[in-house]
């Protein structure tokens, strides 16, 4: 097992880091979350263009560059941390559904960025709806894919990616039971590699907030209440990071252990990324409920993704169903 990323991983990371810091910052996130279109179709094309994000895990033969998903984590902790706007996780999890049940033929379209897929998560619902070329929904052990179609967008609770109602339905692409199944742990992994990188980017500005704030002529940071929130906000990274970082390991090179792997890093990492994004908000006092601030951003996304894939209830139910307890 390996929870320690590689120097090639490490590259990657930074090279996400680097491009999301340039190209999309928190004020440019905002100014796209309120655009017509919801994201910035510049920053998206050079997702695909000068990184090749959509197609990292898309097979090379198909256009994409073969990687793993343990690879595919590290840039979603990153887009996470970075609340990116858009379709990218949409279409990652149309990738990887794609990816497991044989289907082929939309792989080179999303590999080079000219083709936005969904998926129907829950219900008729499914992320970036309104915007995608194809969507993709699971009928029992087939998938199907379906262009145009009636799409209703949604108000939602993170202003940051945007939801729609979807007709379901269209050509059967795929059939293959095992890999739905297979398809569906890899969703659980991909959210949870997100909300790593919500949880972090959320510790990450408190403990600068309490490096500057000063009360009662002090930096809130030296109180000692603050410190030891603080404190257990950081013992739930480093758990979830571990979690995350097996699930995706679990992924690639050890399939009996992925379902396991996957519940239990939707039932932990779902729940501490609400709380650390929580607990953020709260110790930023007044000013983190203002919407002038970003502390609220990071605390929809956290509560969004939290029940992305269903309730946690489920989660908790199939991760004790699997260790028979």
């Amino acid at each position: 097992m390996k929870l320690v990323l590689t120097t090639e991983q490490q590259e990657l990371r930074q090279a996400v880091r680097g491009f999301l810091a340039a190209a999309s910052p928190l004020p440019a996130v905002r100014a796209a979350m309120e655009s017509e279109g919801g994201h910035d179709p510049e920053v998206y094309r050079r997702i695909n263009g000068e990184l090749g994000l959509s197609g990292l895990i898309v097979p090379e033969e198909h256009g994409g560059s073969g990687a793993g998903y343990a690879e595919l984590a590290v840039v979603l902790e990153e887009t996470g941390a970075a609340l990116l706007p858009g379709p990218f996780l949409a279409t990652t999890l149309a990738a990887i559904l794609l990816r497991e049940t044989g289907d082929k033929e939309l792989l080179p379209g999303i590999a080079d960025g000219t083709t936005v897929a969904t998926v129907v998560l829950d219900g008729n619902r499914a992320l970036n709806g309104a915007e995608a070329d194809v969507v993709l929904s699971i009928d029992g052990d087939r998938v199907r894919a379906l262009r145009g179609g009636e799409r209703t967008a949604l108000t939602t609770l993170d202003p940051t990616r945007r939801q729609a109602l979807v007709e379901p339905g269209g050509d059967v692409v795929a059939a293959s039971a095992e890999g739905v199944a297979r398809a569906r742990d890899l969703f659980a992994v991909a959210v949870a590699a997100e909300q790593l990188g919500v949880l972090r980017a959320s510790l990450e500005a408190i403990v600068a907030y309490g490096k500057v704030r000063v009360a009662f002529n002090r930096f809130i940071g030296s109180y000692q209440g603050v410190k030891h929130r603080l404190a257990d906000m950081h013992c739930k990274l480093e758990q979830a990071e571990s979690i995350v970082r097996h699930a995706a390991w679990a992924a690639d090179e050890a399939p009996e252990e992925l379902a396991s792997a996957a519940a239990l890093a939707q039932v932990y990492v779902g729940r501490a990324c609400f709380e650390v994004a929580r607990d953020s908000l709260l110790l930023h006092g007044g000013i983190g409920f203002t919407w002038e601030h970003d502390a609220h951003l990071f605390y929809k996304r956290a509560k969004a993704d939290e029940v992305l894939l269903g309730p946690p209830r489920i989660h908790r139910a199939r991760l004790a169903d699997l260790l028979e307890l």
